[in-house]
């Protein structure tokens, strides 16, 4: 997993009288991680056996058994987050990384979960959607304390239901949450044989409003972000869901924006099988291609990988699809910016007049950029410029993927007959010899 270790054990424990002491004398080891990649699922190795899920471009916090209780280790720290290759963000996560760590533990388990605070203010960590005590869901003030600079809190609970959940600050939250402290907690069911998937991916939906050239989001925007991600990171450089054909598949989404986000899956439709609130049974699940994931919500969906190819996963609001989104941009299509063009080489000789004809060249031209930001359009897919960042993803179906291999198998090599093709005044072999079968197929209508 690459994770080097931080905080040894023996540090001091700092808990109040809502919450439960330590049976151990040390602090379990607060695992870190340094990459942005997509990490291997974490096995379980106690306990029920479950199916991990796979976090996109992030991980699965490692436990410790303590008796019969999992205890965690979770540190909120300032934290450099790789948005994308050329882009780093200044903000504040937990362990390493934002979005924080998964959570994983199963439905019956007793859970601690140590809290250090690292940043430069108080915090608390609520448990979003989760029964638990009042004392323990983490709102500064009135469940108890914030925990101050340099100090541990204890949470401990018993998750007494199975799904999908999430976490993020209480205390200061407008601000901590906008510096990207969030991150999911998957309570798997008790019976393995309930809801099985292949594999479960799993994606937390965040946004970030950083000026080009700057590394510390504004704090302050109520709606006008300019960065739209999925685990704190960026079309191109979120990782593809790899898929083996035939596999039953779950994908959990999570909103922390302040925004919904229609979710659109291309060359399939599927079934909403979970939200926060719990399983949706059988017989209520509803068939979607799209599936809208409201503000603090989770919404789960299922589908069998019937179908090879390269599929497109996106937010369907179009401008969160986008990086870098200059809200005050003019429109220039249709204007004649010849003249204009000629005034402004006098003094800016780089100058390239851009959006006459729409904003699609955008993606092809290698514009200099201020340091530290992206294009507003980017990645390259086998047959040019997708055009696309943000919330964009792919789903990559292929034949004979090993059950724990989710490394990028590259683009899909459409077969003969199954791309769209250029129309040049005759059909080509495969499609002329489609529409011969066609028309010799057919049975004759009733007046012959």
């Amino acid at each position: 997993m690459n994770r080097r270790q931080l905080l040894t054990a023996g540090a001091g424990l700092v808990a109040t009288g809502a919450m439960a002491k330590a049976q151990n004398i040390g602090l379990p080891e607060a695992a870190v991680m340094n990459t942005a990649a997509t990490q291997a699922p974490l096995r379980p190795h106690s306990g029920p056996d479950y199916n991990p899920v796979v976090t996109l471009n992030g991980w699965t916090l490692p436990y410790r058994m303590n008796g019969n209780v999992k205890e965690f280790h979770l540190v909120a720290e300032p934290v450099e987050r790789e948005l994308a290759d050329g882009m780093t963000a200044y903000l504040w996560g937990y362990n390493g990384q934002s979005t924080g760590p998964t959570i994983e533990a199963v439905e019956g388990d007793r859970v601690r979960i140590f809290v250090t605070n690292k940043l430069p203010e108080h915090t608390t960590v609520h448990w979003h959607g989760m029964i638990l005590p009042s004392g323990m869901d983490g709102v500064a003030g009135l469940s108890h304390p914030g925990i101050p600079p340099g100090k541990t809190f204890v949470y401990e609970f018993d998750l007494i239901k199975s799904g999908t959940f999430m976490y993020h600050p209480h205390g200061d939250e407008m601000v901590q949450m906008a510096m990207g402290m969030m991150g999911m907690f998957v309570v798997h069911p008790k019976d393995p044989t309930f809801m099985p998937v292949d594999r479960d991916f799993l994606i937390m939906l965040n946004a970030f409003d950083i000026d080009p050239g700057t590394y510390i989001p504004r704090v302050m925007t109520m709606n006008d972000f300019n960065l739209w991600t999925w685990n704190s990171r960026i079309f191109p450089d979120i990782d593809p869901l790899v898929v083996n054909q035939g596999d039953r598949v779950r994908v959990r989404v999570g909103n922390l924006t302040m925004t919904n986000h229609p979710i659109h899956m291309h060359g399939y439709d599927f079934k909403v099988t979970c939200t926060d609130g719990g399983w949706v049974p059988e017989a209520a699940q509803w068939p979607e291609v799209s599936i809208d994931i409201p503000v603090g919500a989770m919404r789960a969906y299922e589908f069998t990988a019937d179908h090879l190819g390269d599929w497109a996963i996106h937010c369907h609001k179009s401008h969160h699809t986008m990086n870098a989104m200059g809200h005050d941009v003019p429109t220039f299509i249709g204007v004649d910016k010849r003249q204009l063009t000629g005034m402004i080489r006098k003094h800016q000789p780089e100058y390239m007049p851009m959006g006459t004809a729409g904003m699609a060249d955008m993606a092809e031209m290698s514009m200099e950029l201020p340091d530290n930001t992206i294009p507003m359009m980017t990645g390259w897919g086998p047959y040019g410029p997708i055009e696309m960042g943000g919330m964009f993803s792919v789903v990559k179906v292929r034949n004979g993927i090993d059950a724990d291999d989710y490394s990028d198998p590259g683009w899909y090599d459409n077969p003969p007959g199954e791309q769209a093709y250029e129309w040049t005044g005759e059909l080509p072999e495969f499609a002329s010899k489609n529409s011969s079968q066609t028309l010799l197929t057919q049975k004759p209508n009733s007046k012959g």
